[in-house]
Formats: C-alpha cells, structure tokens, sequence
C-alpha cells in the first residue's frame, strides 16, 4: 500500500470522486486504480510528474476517453461520460491549454459559442442570434467574475494572453454546474497576467464552483489551493490540505522520494 496521507472525509462533502479507475493503452498502463476526490467549493490541485496518469484521468472525467474499468460518482450518482458533452451537460467543464476560442469572434461570441442564443418568434426559427442579449449577459458574466475585456467588440485573437484565459475560464465557469478543470492555465502567462489567472481561480471558487488546477506550477498551487493530491505511475500517492505541507514535502511525493511503497516498473502517460 503506498503512503497516501489520506484526509477524513464525509461523502457529503465529496462533488466528484474516482475509485479504482483503471486505463491502458496497448501494454502501457496510464492508469493504475487510481483515486481522485473534490469536495464542494474548493480549489484541489492534481499534481504529478510527466507520466502520472493526469492526462489520461482528465480526459476520462471530461468524456474524452473512457476508462477500463473503475468507478466515478458526481454529486452522490455513478457516471459514465461517453463524450463531453455528455460531461458538460452534467455539469463539468474544462478549460485546456488551447483554450478553444474562435480568434475571429468577440468575446461575447465566444462565451456564448455552441450555446448560442437565437432571437424570439419567427426570425429566431430560421435562426437569427439575439446579439444585444449575448453581449448583455456576458457582460454581466465578465463583471461577476472581474474578467478584464479590453474591448467587447474585439475578436479575441487580437487580446493578450491573460485576458484570453480569462475569457476562457469565465466561459467554463459560466455553463458549469459541478466542477471545473483548468489545464496549466498560466503556463504561457507572464507574472502580473498569472496573478490574475489564480485571482480568478479563487472568484470561481467562491461561487460555489469546485476547481480542479492541474498545474506543474508549485508556487501558483501553493498560492491558490485548498488541497493537493498527486498521481505517481498512475495511482494516487498522496493527498495533503495545503497550509498543513511544505513545498519539499509536495516535490517529494511526485518525484517518489516519499518512498510510496509502489514499484516504478513499467511506462505510464
């Protein structure tokens, strides 16, 4: 058994969890019986070295892949995405590193892309957007967030990178009802646009809304999360509650130097 520096729990503070969940691809085990836990309105970093499993767990719990075998309850029932939007329409969102946006859109449009509004009656029927209410309701998203949007008639393409993201997580934290995941979200930023990013983070959070960072940034989740957990060769080797560890005992864990007890045999994603 490795050393998991497990946190007590009740199950009515857990939103999403993950039990045993087993991926592989060929003779590469990604995932190994691996373990996750969010709990309601908390920020949890998902830590781990290339080749934890991260990835591939993500993209099972976003309905991009589906596991072997395992089991993931969101809010008290047991799911099975077998796409993303089956997984957005439960209520999960995720923001990757592309961020996903239509440079050639202005940010309303972009907020809004894939569930646009159409207008009423019979020029909505053979389908006119509601443009006016659009620009209105993302207006007001960008303002409960504090979303900084240099122009609202801008086509994204021509903001800079931390206005980029912020548009992109107001746009997930927007339709998401449970939980949402942020891929290295300030990999490309620089330190004032970062700042932003984790300040952002926190607002999401303080809406109710569980975060998953997954992030290769110790300083950023050090600032920003509640807890940590971290993947090793595809399982789940430690959980720590962030203001209880140090930064020596996090790298230890995903380098392996806490000796977890599991052998490092074999090649994982």
């Amino acid at each position: 058994m490795g050393n998991t520096n497990a946190i007590s729990v009740t199950e009515s503070d857990l939103i999403l969890t993950v039990r045993d969940v087993r991926k592989s691809f060929g003779r590469v085990e990604a995932l190994r019986g691996a373990d996750f836990d969010v709990r309601r309105g908390e920020v949890v970093a998902l830590m781990g070295d290339n080749g934890a499993g991260k990835s591939t767990l993500v993209k099972i719990l976003a309905g991009v892949q589906a596991a072997d075998s395992g089991v993931v309850t969101l809010d008290g029932n047991e799911v099975v995405f077998a796409s993303p939007d089956e997984a957005r329409a439960a209520g999960i969102e995720t923001v990757y590193q592309d961020l996903a946006l239509a440079d050639t859109l202005d940010s309303a449009a972009n907020l809004f892309l894939g569930r646009e509004l159409r207008r009423q009656g019979f020029l909505g029927h053979i389908g006119f957007l509601d443009n006016r209410r659009m620009r209105r309701e993302a207006r007001e998203a960008f303002a409960s967030l504090q979303v900084t949007v240099r122009s609202e008639h801008d086509a994204v393409g021509n903001l800079s990178g931390g206005q980029r993201q912020g548009i992109a997580v107001c746009r997930a934290a927007t339709w998401a009802q449970h939980v949402l995941f942020l891929d290295e979200p300030t990999a490309a930023l620089g330190l004032r646009q970062t700042r932003n990013v984790l300040d952002l983070i926190c607002r999401v959070r303080d809406q109710g809304i569980s975060v998953v960072l997954i992030s290769h940034s110790l300083p950023d989740v050090m600032q920003v999360a509640d807890r940590i957990e971290v993947l090793r060769l595809g399982r789940r080797i430690a959980q720590f509650t962030t203001v209880d560890v140090s930064a020596d005992d996090v790298v230890a864990a995903i380098t392996g130097a806490r000796g977890s007890g599991q052998d490092d045999e074999g090649q994982d994603l």
